[in-house]
């Protein structure tokens, strides 16, 4: 099949599903646009702050279009390009998209509390505690993830020595984004243009900061971009929202928007065919579709991290209930259509039917960068574009999951006070933000040390059991404020029962590499047994946890409408 046909066939199922599926559940639960949000509510100037629409959506897109929807797609293409396009559409459509605005429409009509206290309020103080603890082993396994796979992107030197100025230009730009986003804050903050003066200001500063890192790159090391990252990340997680995170994934997502429009225009122009058979097997190279489709793909179709930016970000800076809808289930919608691209550029670099070689990144950013030239665009300039594009999807990220993670250690050891007034010795130094980014980033190093290759299927495993516990909790939710909730009970079986499949394979792997095979090495796969273990028994309470209330309030609701008919 043609790929134009892909994509135009991805698109008409997108729209409809935003226009049919999406707005249908923001009316069956109600928006009220008279609300007054938890960012005016609550506002604070750091964390809770009313912001434009456009603003929180390029925060939420820029945060959940990590290296994803282009890393999980392209290496889920061995199984061929059907399971994958199917995947992406239904589960976008009915799997992610809805556990994004529903993760961000509870958090905001609970005054923007993150899901672990939407936990303890819904289903119980335990619940939370395992929640949050949950939650911040997975934020680790992000960093660990995403910092190996930018540290790579930048790394200037290739495997021979010699340089590779695409990758310095881009460690140059990132850097100049850094820099570029904190005077746009200081500017947005306190000049306080109209959106069109804010949007022409930060193309114009786009623009400035790619023509001088493509003039003058940064030729550094891969361990030396780490230290670099994790140096950013420190600053992004206790910085002020305003300050860096959000000027800065609103530059970012003039990037990403600007890769898919290209992306898309390429394939218009170019319509390549499709180089994959549609289905290669149930069993590919060692490796079954079931569980391994469900897990590889996350972002751009069900990725419980979306529910943590939601919730812990998002939704405290969502200025109208009626933003919510785009936000939420908006963003998830481009994020999928992402990853159709990646499909689609993978499909057009396969040749007889065999994939390409090389890194996911390296197929998206050197294929895409071809689709641009055809456009007009310099080879050099394209390139390093393209690099500078792939290498955002991740840092993007990886700032608000250190945040977030922060914010679930922070959490996990808060009292009963919400200002913080009864807590002493140790609890009061594991509260302090600063200690505790630095706990967060230390362990995030320490599992960066078995590389990106290692970490990314238990990654996945712990991203999808995520998904399937929030859908569960938030199922309680709806309940719980009388708003239908069958709609999320397939996704979250279907989900609890691919991830509990993916971790238990991935232990009895490790426990092969122990007894059988030989070649553990305790600081990357022992530590990635502990976590798989610590996660398994965790999910598992914490899924009992949920289930337990979850029945309860049904019942409760059956009993309710019996006694109604009997009176």
């Amino acid at each position: 099949m043609n790929s134009l046909t892909i994509v135009a066939i991805a698109i008409v199922v997108l729209v409809a599903g935003y226009a049919l599926y999406g707005r249908w559940l923001a009316k069956t639960w109600g928006i009220d646009p008279k609300a007054k949000t938890p960012a005016y509510t609550h506002e604070d100037g750091e964390d809770y702050i009313p912001t434009p629409k456009a603003v929180v959506f390029s925060h939420q897109f820029s945060s959940i279009a990590g290296a994803g929807p282009v890393t999980g797609p392209i290496i889920a293409a061995m199984f061929g390009w059907l399971p994958v396009l199917l995947w992406l559409l239904i589960g976008g459509i009915f799997f992610g998209a809805v556990q994004d605005f529903t993760a961000l429409y509870a958090s905001v009509k609970n005054e923007g509390k993150s899901m672990g206290v939407l936990i303890e309020k819904y289903i119980g103080k335990t619940g939370r505690k395992l929640f949050l603890l949950f939650s911040w082993l997975f934020t680790l396994l992000v960093i660990a993830a995403f910092t190996d796979m930018v540290a790579g992107t930048f790394n200037g030197f290739t495997v021979t020595g010699a340089k590779s100025s695409p990758n310095a230009a881009a460690a140059s730009i990132s850097m100049l984004f850094i820099l570029g986003a904190v005077v746009f804050g200081l500017f947005t903050k306190y000049v306080k243009p109209n959106q069109k003066v804010e949007f022409v200001a930060g193309l114009v500063l786009l623009l400035v900061m790619l023509a001088v890192g493509i003039a003058f790159p940064l030729y550094f090391t891969k361990n030396t971009w780490i230290a670099v990252v994790m140096v950013y990340l420190f600053l992004a997680s206790v910085m002020p929202m305003w300050l860096m995170m959000q000027p800065r994934d609103y530059l970012s997502t003039f990037l990403l928007v600007g890769m898919i429009i290209g992306a898309v225009l390429g394939v218009f122009v170019a319509h390549p065919a499709m180089n994959l058979p549609a289905f290669s097997g149930f069993n590919v190279g060692g490796k079954s579709l079931f569980p391994t489709l469900f897990i590889t793909i996350a972002c751009g179709a069900v990725s419980g991290f979306h529910s943590l930016v939601s919730s812990g970000t998002s939704s405290k800076t969502v200025s109208n209930e009626k933003d919510m809808l785009c936000v939420g289930y908006g963003s998830m919608m481009v994020e999928s259509l992402l990853g159709v691209i990646a499909l689609v550029v993978v499909g057009a670099a396969a040749v007889g039917g065999k994939m390409p070689e090389g890194t996911p990144f390296q197929i998206f950013s050197g294929n895409v960068a071809g689709f641009l030239t055809l456009l007009g665009i310099p080879k050099h300039v394209a390139t390093c574009f393209m690099t500078m594009c792939v290498s955002a999807l991740a840092l993007t990220s990886l700032d608000s999951v250190a945040r977030i993670g922060r914010m679930s250690f922070q959490e996990l050891f808060m009292g009963e006070a919400a200002d913080g007034s009864d807590l002493t010795g140790v609890r009061k130094l594991f509260t302090n933000k600063y200690f505790s980014t630095v706990i967060t980033l230390f362990f995030g190093f320490l599992l960066c040390l078995g590389g990106y290759n290692n970490i990314w299927p238990l990654f996945g495993a712990a991203n999808q059991l995520l998904a399937s516990l929030v859908l569960i909790a938030l199922s309680v939710f709806l309940l719980t404020t009388g708003r239908k909730g069958w709609m999320l009970y397939a996704p979250m079986c279907i989900m609890l029962v691919v991830t509990f499949t993916a971790l238990v394979q991935a232990v009895i792997g490790i426990f092969t590499k122990i007894f059988v095979t030989g070649g553990f090495v305790f600081m990357i796969d022992g530590l990635q047994l502990i976590v798989a273990l610590l996660l398994m028994a965790l999910g598992l309470m914490v899924a009992v946890s949920c289930f337990k209330k979850l029945f309860q309030k049904s019942h409760e609701g059956a009993d309710n409408r019996s006694t109604h008919a009997t009176v």
